[in-house]
């Protein structure tokens, strides 16, 4: 990829995103205590920041805010979880979320996600207290979606499936942006979409992915989405929510990571369908993986006879 996008210097443009959320949030924050003039993972302390299970999230709601109100030009938001198994299977989130998922469907994907050890099951929620007893003791997390699978729902809204998704055992959420406020330019409208999300997710140590649904944006609503979804405190950016017309490909994914750097994590997700099509997306940038088809991908990973593929969401 060069340094133009669409005629636009690449940092340029993301500069200008930066000045664009920071001015909004200036003029519509409170004033609030001072603050050091940046953030980042490395400034973690006992107050603002829980560590358990290798899973570090921020939980200091004013940071952000503070930092921007000190002339903060650029926030770094902190890895939301680093892995200590880089094999491909821990970068898995083993899905389904059709509309006509079964609960025998559902604990048969538990019972593979144990078995080749994935970093999560992901599901619709109604099927998270049933996962969440399936997979009590394991490596596995819960993982569920939130304003699935539009995005048009309001932040609160959102806010509220995610809170009451954690206390039924999820332990990770993916939320999908208002495509709506990007088209319209309303970066503030799509701060406080994503910054709702986060601040419910963090507030109980669990991890916030953001979903675009980048087959619907062009490459300059990419990056604004990247840079508010990192300024807004994700912990991860998604490509897709696989049932939107399209999928994660190499050129999104590592126009994300070009974006948000190596602070966050990325997730591919969206026709994810076998083998070369994950090692291409964890080679342009990708730190996670959501398909059906991660038992097939595990398998030909490790050069075993496979019968099948998943549809890749």
């Amino acid at each position: 990829m060069n340094n133009r996008l669409n005629g636009v210097d690449f940092n340029q443009l993301v500069d200008e995103i930066t000045r664009q959320v920071v001015s909004q949030m200036k003029t519509s924050a409170p004033a609030t205590a001072p603050a050091a003039a940046s953030a980042s993972a490395g400034g973690c302390t006992s107050d603002c920041c829980e560590c358990k299970d290798g899973r570090c999230v921020r939980e200091c709601s004013t940071r952000v805010k503070q930092v921007v109100e000190q002339g903060a030009g650029r926030i770094s938001s902190g890895l939301g979880y680093i892995p200590r198994d880089l094999s491909l299977a821990r970068l898995i989130d083993h899905t389904i979320l059709k509309p006509d998922a079964s609960a025998g469907e559902v604990a048969q994907l538990c019972r593979e996600a144990r078995e080749y050890h994935f970093a999560s099951v992901c599901v619709n929620s109604i099927y998270v207290p049933l996962c969440a007893d399936m997979l009590k003791g394991s490596d596995v997390a819960v993982c569920t979606v939130v304003g699935f699978p539009l995005g048009a729902s309001p932040a609160e809204v959102k806010a509220y499936e995610a809170q009451l998704a954690i206390q039924n055992g999820a332990s990770e959420i993916d939320m999908v942006l208002n495509i709506g406020t990007i088209k319209s330019g309303n970066i503030k409208g799509l701060f406080h979409d994503i910054s709702t999300v986060v601040k419910t997710c963090h507030a109980h140590n669990v991890i916030c992915k953001v979903i675009f649904e980048t087959s619907k944006l062009n490459d300059e609503e990419k990056v604004i989405a990247s840079q508010v979804s990192k300024m807004a405190g994700a912990d991860f950016v998604k490509t897709s929510t696989g049932f939107g017309g399209g999928g994660a490909t190499v050129g999104d994914v590592a126009l994300m990571r070009r974006v948000v750097g190596p602070e966050i994590g990325v997730k591919a997700s969206g026709g994810v369908r076998n083998l070369a099509d994950a090692q291409a997306l964890v080679k342009a940038g990708a730190t996670r993986i959501g398909a059906s088809a991660g038992v097939a991908i595990v398998k030909a990973e490790r050069g075993e006879t496979v019968s099948g593929a998943g549809k890749g969401y």
